[in-house]
């Protein structure tokens, strides 16, 4: 399982494993179990934050991620979102995404998950 802010469980865990596959859990721009005050670019700075930190503690990395799934609460947000998202993912390792738009958590302007897989050896 996984905690939310304050301690609270959640009904799913932030990343399962199986098989060299890696599966992340939809994250936000939290930092200390709260959502980060900003607008877009920082938002999905911190959000990407979270995803790295996750695929570091598994093993994988960046590099490794083979989809991702956004969902940006205000469309209008997408070219500015893709700016950022462009400096971690460069356009020769970039993941196959879907990108929709959702209404989402109070102040939450962004939510990423990934697929990431890694040969075992």
């Amino acid at each position: 399982g996984s905690t939310a802010g304050g301690g609270q469980p959640r009904p799913f865990a932030r990343a399962v494993e199986a098989d060299g596959w890696l599966h992340v859990s939809g994250q936000v721009p939290a930092l200390d179990g709260e959502i980060i005050v900003g607008g877009i670019v920082e938002q999905t700075h911190q959000t990407m934050k979270n995803l790295i930190a996750i695929l570091e503690e598994a093993g994988y990395g960046l590099e490794d991620v083979v989809r991702t799934g956004v969902w940006l609460e205000d469309p209008r947000d997408f070219w500015s979102f893709n700016k950022v998202f462009s400096e971690y993912f460069k356009s020769e390792h970039a993941p196959a995404r879907a990108c929709v738009q959702a209404n989402m958590m109070v102040d939450c302007k962004v939510e990423i998950d990934c697929i990431a897989y890694k040969k075992k050896a």
